[in-house]
């Protein structure tokens, strides 16, 4: 596996472990901390953010250089989606300050619920779509040697 795809795996894993932190706290009756709550969400949004660039500005535009229709396909359906999960994600990021969550501690947590089920569901689909295409890009233009691996396909 490249090292770009155990990156991007590793910044998954690291996704749900914020999530499941964050979903912990909202299964208590009432807001933790106010700090706790505003760093866990913080590390995630930014985990979040890093990782969507890596998608977006190296995974993407590399799997629609590589020619393949079907991968083509695949790569713009999950950048729309993306793209609007990512907005969802800003809005509820956004409309949820510290005093909010205070004021409406049920709201927050149903909300929470609902857009890191949508990112748990994201990453998901990624890791058993759209990962193993891009290994298996990555090992075809690996297994061709230097020549590809120093072009746009794969870089080390």
């Amino acid at each position: 596996m490249s090292r770009e795809m155990q990156r991007l795996r590793a910044e998954h894993a690291a996704l749900v472990t914020l999530s499941r932190i964050i979903l912990d706290m909202t299964d208590a009756p009432y807001p933790p901390a106010s700090d706790d709550l505003v760093s866990a969400r913080g590390q995630l949004r930014d985990a979040l953010i890093r990782h969507l660039k890596c998608e977006d500005w190296i995974l993407y535009p590399r799997l629609m250089a590589a020619g393949d229709a079907e991968l083509i396909r695949i790569t713009r359906e999950f950048e729309l989606e993306m793209g609007g999960l990512a907005a969802d994600f800003v809005a509820y990021d956004n409309k949820w300050m510290r005093e909010r969550v205070a004021a409406d501690w049920p709201g927050f947590c149903r909300e929470t619920k609902i857009v890191l089920d949508l990112l748990a569901m994201r990453i998901e689909r990624e890791e058993r779509e759209l990962y193993p295409l891009a290994e298996n890009l990555y090992a075809s233009a690996a297994a061709l040697g230097p020549a590809v691996r120093d072009g746009s396909i794969i870089s080390s």
